[in-house]
């Protein structure tokens, strides 16, 4: 399993979101500016959260992204996952490595094997809840101005935006 930047920054974005979405969906441009992380980069790693069912995404004014399930059901291992798909299957780039290496095989592919589960399974046992939990209680420097974040033990639904959302839904509410 690799463990790469774009992996790091979205368990960071992850707790982002755990900590903000009590105020509601939370925007990529907030997360953006808290986190120093590009909104492009942002939206590619979100796409892939969502299609992994992370989190859910909610359109319109006052729209962003919540987590889609609670936050002790969510590993390092389903974020990891989700975004650092390896680009080719184990076969192929044990065949790179071996070529990189002038043909010789590798001595302790099992040493590797079992680091790499070792690895998986320490990643599975670490929650998105338990890592909020050991964020520091002041935490007014990295919230959104504005948004009040209560204590990880309660949990108040988001609010959906009440302006109409498109030309059509402004016709009804004036109508």
């Amino acid at each position: 399993m690799r463990l790469s930047t774009r992996a790091r920054q979205a368990v960071t974005a992850m707790i982002d979101v755990a900590l903000q979405q009590r105020a509601g969906p939370v925007a990529l441009a907030g997360i953006s500016r808290r986190r120093n992380i590009s909104v492009s980069y942002l939206e590619q790693m979100f796409s892939e959260l969502r299609r992994a069912g992370l989190v859910e995404s909610t359109r319109g004014p006052g729209g962003g992204y919540s987590l889609a399930r609670n936050s002790a059901l969510v590993t390092m291992a389903d974020i990891v996952q989700a975004v650092d798909r390896p680009e080719t299957k184990p076969a192929e780039r044990q065949r790179e490595e071996d070529a990189a290496s002038g043909g010789q095989q590798c001595l302790t592919p099992e040493l590797w094997t079992a680091l790499n589960r070792h690895v998986i399974e320490y990643l599975q046992s670490v929650t998105l809840k338990t890592l909020v939990d050991e964020q520091p209680a002041d935490r007014s420097e990295n919230q959104a101005p504005g948004r009040q974040v209560q204590p990880a033990g309660q949990r108040i639904a988001p609010s959906r935006p009440r302006a109409p959302n498109s030309v059509f839904e402004l016709g009804r509410f004036l109508a």
